[in-house]
């Protein structure tokens, strides 16, 4: 029998290098085949018909039983290195080693809004977090609290918003305040935003470079294999207008597809057809290579964006996340913009791809199967791709005569300074067309018995303005897709609560209490998994996909898996 490793072995590797003669760390060229450039090699073409770099992953290796000398120092290995060993050796058995990098963030605190009346965020159309998690539990696991970010689970569905009557504002705000289901003394106020919807036939033409990632921890059922998967169903899509390069990376960085016009779909899925994962992940370089290839191609006008697909797995090269981000956000200026797709576990780089697509005006992606590849890139394509508006930021400003407390739920990675929501310099989310957008915050009125935080012994009110009929003044920032300054839209909020909740503000409660619950329950005050699965089969409403009906027997199989009541794991 042959196991698979996943940790490096020194003694063992040894072993192998005295009886296969040496290992490097490549795999060694096949007869007829060219071998993979050196890795200094940044801007090659990739030979013709022949996969770049030459498939190595689990490749099994020749191997005798040699004595291992006792003082044998073991050459150096790559961490994304897959070793075969025999059963006997030791540690043949030993589990695999997850890796997977998540940023940890604290929850947003609650406050009062007679101190803070000003909540200022960008707004964020991320979904991966989600879909990451899904394919954890679906994998029968909790997953790490880091992983779970609410707005990304809040923002996966659709909630049936109603979009703008023209264009001349690229998208509507719908406003709703209701009880909390699960503390009937607090309110729940979503604030939604839809952007139109652009049919297929005016989606402008598109300039698209996919950056796929070919290192060897690229070589996994659900990496490689699937994200060839999905970009295939891509291709029917293109049309003449639009321009496709293929970029890949490892050791080296080669351009698998020159800018290719998008109906020539034989070439293009020959292309893609030929990619095959080995080597070390020179992520860096990879991005250099596609934005040069994005600029040559660049569409005036047009859609201009790279498509980074990877397991986030950088270790050649600038492997820093900030130092990435820097680079990034430098390219964003040239109008090309960044979206990345995640894949995989075990060594999977959130934080990495995360952060590059907000630094790179896109949205990130979490691949967990052949469905949701075809949702990201085929279904939402105008979402994903053509962007309606840019920067743009939400502030409300919370009445402290009417509101005593006030918390937003997730959006940790877009909070912004009270000054920032004025500065046009300042980076802030993207809207693509038809895309929705919802921010929920959990409310405490003044007089209710609801109160996280103590009045002071020795404070006194402020004086606030006679709006006792107003909740909040809703203000939102956005540019146009060509930039210049931004644009503002002020809409006061009523203070009078619906008298019952829609299905959409009781499915979102669902998820938001759904994604606490996996925090570890702080927020959401024991209403487990169960009532959110009760609460979201009751609001399923129009459940096209059945992604709704999805998420109550996520909830469900989580409960499951817990071993402590939330908010005591």
């Amino acid at each position: 029998m042959m196991i698979t490793l996943r940790t490096p072995l020194p003694l063992l590797l040894a072993g192998l290098v005295l009886a296969a003669g040496g290992f490097t760390g490549d795999a060694p060229a096949r007869p007829g085949m060219s071998p993979s450039p050196a890795p200094d090699e940044t801007s090659a073409d990739c030979l013709p018909g022949t996969p770049m770099p030459l498939p190595m992953g689990r490749q099994t290796l020749a191997y005798a039983p040699v004595p291992v000398p006792a003082k044998m120092a073991a050459p150096a290995m790559r961490e994304d290195a897959r070793i075969v060993a025999p059963p006997s050796l030791p540690f043949a058995g030993s589990p695999p080693v997850d890796t997977s990098r998540y940023r940890h963030r604290d929850a947003n605190p609650v406050h009062l809004a007679a101190d803070e009346p000003v909540s200022t965020f960008g707004l964020d159309v991320d979904t991966g977090s989600y879909t990451n998690v899904r394919h954890m539990l679906q994998a029968g696991r909790l997953p790490p609290a880091d992983a779970v970010r609410s707005e990304e689970f809040i923002n996966y569905f659709d909630y049936g918003y109603t979009p703008p009557s023209d264009r001349s504002r690229p998208f509507s705000v719908t406003t709703e305040l209701a009880p909390s289901p699960w503390n009937r003394d607090r309110q729940l106020l979503l604030v939604g935003i839809q952007g139109y919807t652009l049919p297929a036939k005016d989606m402008p033409a598109a300039n698209l470079v996919f950056l796929v990632d070919v290192s060897g921890s690229m070589n996994e059922p659900d990496k490689l294999p699937l994200l060839k998967a999905s970009l295939r169903q891509v291709v029917p899509k293109l049309r003449a207008q639009d321009r496709v390069s293929l970029v890949t990376y490892a050791g080296s960085t080669c351009v698998a597809l020159h800018s290719t016009p998008g109906d020539r779909h034989a070439a293009i899925l020959a292309a893609i057809d030929a990619l095959g994962a080995g080597g070390s992940t020179n992520g860096a370089a990879g991005i250099d290579l596609a934005y040069a290839q994005a600029a040559k191609g660049f569409i005036k006008g047009g859609v201009n964006r790279v498509i980074l697909a990877t397991d986030g797995d950088f270790n050649v090269g600038t492997v820093g996340v900030e130092a990435l981000k820097d680079r990034i956000a430098d390219k964003r200026r040239s109008g090309i913009a960044l979206t990345t797709l995640g894949f995989g576990e075990g060594n999977y780089n959130d934080d990495m791809a995360v952060t590059l697509a907000d630094a790179g005006n896109g949205s990130h992606h979490y691949i967990d199967s052949l469905e949701e590849g075809r949702r990201v890139l085929v279904d939402e394509m105008s979402a994903t791709l053509t962007t309606i508006a840019k920067d743009v930021k939400i502030q409300v400003e919370f009445n402290p005569g009417t509101v005593a407390e006030y918390r937003l739920i997730g959006y940790e990675k877009r909070l912004l300074a009270r000054e920032d929501f004025n500065n046009d310099a300042v980076d802030a989310g993207e809207i693509g067309a038809g895309a929705n957008v919802t921010a929920l915050y959990e409310i405490t009125l003044k007089g209710a018995k609801a109160g996280r935080i103590d009045p002071l012994r020795y404070g006194s009110p402020s004086a606030v303005p006679d709006k006792s009929g107003e909740l909040a003044l809703l203000r939102l920032r956005y540019k146009s897709p060509d930039g210049g300054a931004s644009r503002l839209i002020e809409q006061p909020l009523s203070a009078t609560p619906e008298a019952a909740p829609s299905d959409r503000l009781r499915f979102a409660a669902a998820v938001a209490a759904f994604a606490d619950n996996l925090r570890g329950g702080k927020y959401s005050e024991g209403f487990g998994y169960g009532k959110v699965a009760e609460l979201a089969r009751g609001a399923v409403g129009s459940d096209p996909g059945g992604y709704r009906g999805q998420m109550a027997r996520l909830a469900e199989m989580a409960g499951g898996m817990q071993t402590a009541e939330p908010g005591r794991r």
